[in-house]
């Protein structure tokens, strides 16, 4: 490695990804003279990065939901391959979203550039598409992974990979204020806030939303000292907005992390779709309840391969029920208003997840480095060899 700065081409492609890219992007900074390129959302772009394109154009899930978008998402593949190929990084990292990812990957393998290819956040082959363990040595030198159990998928196959922790672990959530966002919200000790949580992506948030705001009015039926708070995210928070706009609910929607987070701490449990979000919850000792529903078409597909359990990484990691999924047909408002009343009344259901929450924390734990360092430090040793 010469003296001149480091090149770190960066690919995030959903709000996740950009956070976690944003944690990685300061801690890359405080190991050396780096210079960002890349795609990513608006946590990175505060962080420097300018990005090549939005990152909603990428943000797409499910069988049927993807296919209109290919033909745009083909293009943006062949306009980032062309861009990392005249910017020549030293590294180019990409976090999350395997399938726009990886198809980066391997155009850049077969123009073999000789840049250093490392992914972050592992494909989840424990759940589905096993045979991509197999395969992914070909395209990537190195895999970071989030959970403990995951380099023994990859590893008997050729392919680097290393254990950084989740970064969940460090979310801002943990410091968060409940009190500090009442009072700049004006909302009383004694409103019970419940905080929901309906994904990122536009197709989420058009088939969730609807379902958790007749579970919210089922319960303010009956709690009139309720009061709801919306984290949303820029990408949909018009979307958003829009959906609520009647809903004659008191309700909040709030779009910034310190607020999203300062409503965690202010919240008495949580309506949520499944993803990293949960986990924030869990760390943060909500109680909660995950929903999520697809297309018709998706979900039979999915059924078929699909081979875990349950959906939820809590109830994965520990291999027991302890956040109710209540996925497809049961996403229903009468379904989650039951499980929210359950949580209220702080009856078994709670215990076992305040319990399981304990289990969780100490399963992601990577030591006492934070995992965005632990992956900065590898990805400056990549860089140097």
């Amino acid at each position: 490695m010469n003296s001149s700065k480091i090149k770190v081409y960066l690919i995030a492609g959903e709000p996740s990804g950009d956070l976690l890219g944003s944690r990685l992007m300061r801690a890359l900074q405080q190991k050396g003279d780096v210079e960002f390129f890349g795609i990513g959302g608006d946590t990175m772009q505060q962080q420097g990065l300018k990005s090549l394109f939005d990152i909603t154009e990428l943000s797409v899930m499910g069988i049927t939901e993807v296919i209109p978008s290919i033909p745009r998402i083909l293009r943006r593949i062949n306009q980032t391959v062309a861009d990392i190929v005249k910017i020549k990084p030293d590294i180019v990292v990409t976090i999350d979203s395997w399938s726009f990812c990886s198809r980066v990957h391997k155009s850049l393998r077969k123009l073999n550039t000789g840049i250093k290819q490392i992914h972050y956040v592992a494909p989840q082959v424990w759940a589905w598409k096993k045979r991509r363990a197999k395969t992914m040595y070909k395209y990537v030198d190195k895999l970071l992974t989030l959970l403990p159990n995951e380099p023994q998928y990859f590893t008997p196959y050729h392919l680097s990979a290393e254990f950084v922790g989740h970064p969940v672990i460090e979310s801002a959530a943990l410091s968060a204020d409940g009190q500090d966002f009442r009072l700049s919200h004006r909302i009383s000790q004694d409103q019970i806030i419940i905080s929901i949580l309906p994904g990122s992506r536009h197709n989420e948030v058009s088939r969730l939303l609807p379902d958790f705001i007749q579970a919210a009015q089922l319960l303010y039926s009956k709690h009139p000292d309720m009061y709801f708070v919306l984290p949303t995210v820029k990408t949909v928070a018009q979307r958003v907005k829009s959906m609520i706009a009647d809903c004659q609910l008191p309700l909040l929607v709030v779009e910034t992390e310190d607020e999203r987070y300062g409503a965690f701490q202010a919240s008495s449990a949580a309506i949520a779709a499944s993803g990293t979000v949960a986990l924030e919850l869990a760390m943060c000792n909500i109680p909660h309840i995950i929903a999520y529903k697809i297309s018709k078409l998706t979900y039979m597909i999915a059924k078929k391969l699909i081979k875990i359990k349950y959906v939820n990484l809590t109830n994965i990691m520990l291999n027991r029920l302890v956040v109710p999924e209540l996925l497809q047909y049961d996403c229903t408002p009468q379904n989650i208003a039951e499980h929210i009343e359950k949580l209220l009344a702080h009856d078994e259901l709670y215990q076992k997840q305040l319990q399981g929450f304990a289990d969780v924390k100490q399963y992601l734990s990577n030591g006492q480095d934070t995992p965005s360092n632990v992956a900065a430090k590898i990805i400056m040793r990549e860089c140097q060899c």
